[in-house]
């Protein structure tokens, strides 16, 4: 089964909890602290793996859920560390943020990775608070919870080249001629419903990838019948070889297959419009097709057009030879346009430079905030010092004084993850 996009919840491992313990011992009654610290939670990573071809494993798989840190101990023992949780997805694959619509990675290589889901770190322990001021600190913190986030796997193959064109105009049977491929192929619309993919060799030991893509028809730009499919999957090719039937009674019907499909990429992506682009001319056994690629010609005398015929295995080697031509010029001007030679993906990551959000529902003071919402997940309330620090971190923030001159009073509520605070000196 080939599946091309999936959507999943990961939930990465929280951190051990921090240790509050002392040093007991018969001649050291009062050994001071010796708490440890927790472990780090299990964080999520995503490996591009060369074998595989289709996100079908991660397809019931709606939610993935790392493990905790272990906690921290007495005697200053830190807890151990989760396993990272690898995720393995084919090369291509695309990973979105649903929340914020961006591109966390883009995994374009072999064993390529990318921490998608980060674990939390474990919580200090009672040892690490230890100051001058207070020697024997009675608190220790939990730790910090691992990342939620919900996100969209998107595949989109990896071909130098790609065979676009009409429902059955001989994509799949191109590609079983000048490659060692076998896709299925049939007389009616869209046999070709998953991409196939084919390498072609040469004689002097050089390849490249060649995919069959789904058919295309009008309105394809926006959903309708496979389009979407095959325009996704067209945008990671270097060069377009247009396919088109010019066995057909009607003259015209070669031209307007053409500018149908050329008006839908261009409604798509305008970077997929510009590509370089080559038209093979198949099916010119039959007798209407020489006269219907001379009129085509006539239309588009500027394009590169090959004359084949995949029934004959014919007109190809020039193909080949072009494209392999072609793809080597195009390797050439990209090593050029290079700069400082750094061809890493770019990670595009929301961030919200405001710390915390104060607002005023129903006469409770609401305080939102990622450090904010962290601070009280790591916080033991049951300890009296740790609520202590907890308020002084808030103060530090500018809650305090934020509050103020929203014109909050002393015994208002305060809602925080939910729990309600009163405030006081």
């Amino acid at each position: 089964m080939f599946i091309d996009e999936v959507k999943l919840k990961l939930i990465a491992g929280k951190g051990g909890d921090g240790c509050t313990s002392f040093r007991r011992e018969k001649y050291l009654p009062m050994g001071g602290p010796d708490g440890g610290k927790g472990g780090k939670g299990a964080s999520i990573i995503f490996l591009a793996e060369k074998g595989l071809k289709t996100l079908v494993d991660l397809k019931y798989h709606k939610i993935i859920k790392a493990p905790k840190g272990e906690n921290g101990k007495g005697k200053n023992q830190t807890g151990k560390d989760a396993e990272d949780i690898y995720i393995k997805v084919p090369i291509g694959t695309t990973i979105y943020d649903e929340d914020t619509h961006t591109i966390i990675a883009d995994l374009i290589t072999d064993k390529q990775q990318a921490v998608i889901a980060k674990g939390g770190r474990g919580g200090k322990g009672n040892k690490a608070f230890a100051t001058h001021d207070n020697v024997a600190p009675a608190f220790s913190e939990l730790g910090e919870p691992g990342e939620t986030r919900y996100i969209k796997c998107e595949l989109r193959l990896l071909a130098d080249v790609g065979l676009i064109g009409m429902p059955s105009v001989g994509k799949s049977s191109i590609l079983s001629v000048i490659t060692n491929s076998s896709p299925k192929i049939a007389n009616y619309p869209f046999t070709t419903l998953t991409p196939n993919l084919g390498v072609v060799n040469l004689k002097d030991r050089k390849s490249f990838i060649i995919a069959d893509l789904p058919g295309l028809i009008k309105g394809a730009s926006k959903g309708v019948g496979l389009g979407i499919t095959f325009l996704k999957h067209a945008t990671r090719t270097k060069i377009l070889a247009h396919v088109l039937d010019m066995s057909v009674e009607d003259e015209n019907k070669p031209i307007k297959d053409y500018e149908t499909i050329r008006q839908e990429i261009i409604f798509y992506s305008e970077l997929l419009a510009q590509k370089e682009e080559i038209i093979l001319a198949n099916k010119m056994d039959m007798p209407n097709a020489k006269a219907n690629l001379q009129k085509f010609q006539q239309k588009y005398p500027n394009k590169k057009i090959f004359a084949v015929s995949a029934v004959t295995k014919t007109g190809f080697t020039n193909v080949i030879n072009y494209l392999q031509e072609s793809l080597d010029n195009l390797a050439v001007k990209q090593e050029k346009e290079i700069v400082g030679g750094d061809e890493t993906p770019v990670i595009y990551k929301f961030t919200n430079n405001k710390p915390f959000t104060i607002t005023k529902e129903n006469d409770v003071w609401l305080i939102k905030g990622q450090e904010v919402s962290k601070l009280f997940s790591m916080t033991r309330f049951d300890e009296e010092q740790a609520v202590k620090r907890f308020s002084q971190k808030l103060k530090k923030m500018g809650i305090e004084e934020e509050l103020e001159r929203l014109g909050a009073q002393k015994g208002d509520e305060i809602d925080i993850n939910g729990y309600i605070f009163e405030w006081k000196d």
